[in-house]
């Protein structure tokens, strides 16, 4: 299961002159071209720049990938000053770490660095990496974009009226896209997204649910090699609604919609109790979970991934990841924050354009 979705089979991966400009090694030998991935800045004054130069530091991420990043660079360079980190500097429009010389393609902005705060110019420059980062990717000049965390808030005080990146990104690129996060050993895709409590009910409804799990079982397919998932489905109420006695969605929607897409060879089961499916989980043994809201599949998700989860959004036709956390504005600064979840959504990325293009 998922256990593949980080082994892409790049053990002892490293830099080599040849390697990473597909040209031929001193052996004679060639390689491949690395995936060109962008990486946008996020909020400039949350934890995205810490993790991302942090991330790009590490050979096992510049060695697998040829990063770029879009952003602003006075506002990156300033940042590093405020929260120096080692062998990284911005000079000249580029980043400089470990060796490594990453080009930032410039959005203009005229937000002040305020570490720890939200800020509406801020927010515009996030979502603004965001359309050019969606614009290059269309265009074939990019292989995979790889975002870093948004202030919400500050993206729509920005002016980019969306409640997140799914859903920004869906309005540029096109497609319906279902929102997915894992780690080693699980994968949860929601139904309903960024959507409040008591609106998620009225959005259950049979063609929801068919679209998402053929989504889902089109994903796994594509993007991570699985040729037959299975797949569990979760209930909407507790008890997953105990035969009707607490919430008719399951006999009336899920189960009826599960039943006609097992029909067509779908392996799905369910729908089955959040709570006694997830206290019984054994990684592995499923390719991924439908759940039907947020908080339902992912705060089991982000204990179960302990800060290496990866957000993923499907249905798209670009490659998208990002860390499964957000601008953690409350430790901005303090360079504390962990670039874990940056690499494993790097790995993501790049294993997701190796299955696309091996398709």
């Amino acid at each position: 299961m998922v256990q593949g979705s980080f082994d892409d089979g790049r053990e002892g991966a490293g830099r080599t002159g040849g390697a990473r400009d597909g040209r031929a090694d001193s052996s004679g030998a060639g390689m491949p071209v690395p995936p060109k991935v962008i990486f946008t800045i996020g909020d400039i004054n949350g934890v995205g720049p810490e993790v991302l130069v942090k991330a790009l530091a590490l050979p096992s991420v510049h060695g697998i990938c040829r990063p770029v990043i879009a952003g602003n660079a006075a506002l990156l360079k300033a940042y590093l000053l405020a929260l120096p980190i080692a062998d990284a500097r911005v000079s000249e429009g580029a980043l400089f770490v470990d060796g490594e010389v990453i080009p930032i393609i410039e959005i203009p902005s005229d937000a002040m660095l305020r570490i720890g705060e939200i800020d509406a110019r801020a927010g515009r420059l996030a979502g603004d990496a965001i359309i050019h980062a969606a614009e290059m990717a269309l265009g074939g000049d990019a292989d995979a974009i790889v975002t870093m965390p948004i202030s919400k808030r500050g993206l729509n005080a920005g002016g980019h009226d969306f409640p997140g990146h799914t859903e920004m990104l869906a309005s540029i690129a096109g497609g319906d896209p279902l929102m997915m996060l894992m780690t080693r050993g699980l994968r949860v895709a929601i139904v309903t997204i960024h959507a409040p409590l008591r609106d998620v009910p009225d959005m259950i409804t049979w063609p929801r649910i068919e679209l998402c799990a053929r989504q889902l079982v089109r994903s796994l397919q594509r993007d991570f090699a699985v040729e037959r998932p299975a797949i569990a489905v979760l209930g909407l109420n507790p008890h997953a609604g105990e035969t009707g006695l607490i919430g008719r969605e399951e006999v009336e929607i899920i189960a009826p919609t599960l039943q006609a897409l097992r029909a067509e060879g779908m392996n799905l089961e369910g729908p089955l109790p959040a709570d006694g499916f997830f206290a019984r989980f054994t990684p592995g043994e499923y390719d991924a979970v439908l759940a039907m809201y947020h908080d339902q599949g992912l705060i089991p998700l982000k204990l179960f991934a302990r800060g290496a989860g990866v957000n993923y959004t499907a249905g798209l036709p670009i490659v998208r990841t990002s860390p499964d956390h957000g601008t953690a504005f409350t430790i901005a600064g303090g360079g504390i924050a962990s670039e874990r979840s940056v690499v494993e959504a790097v790995e993501v990325a790049v294993e997701v354009v190796a299955n696309r293009k091996g398709a």
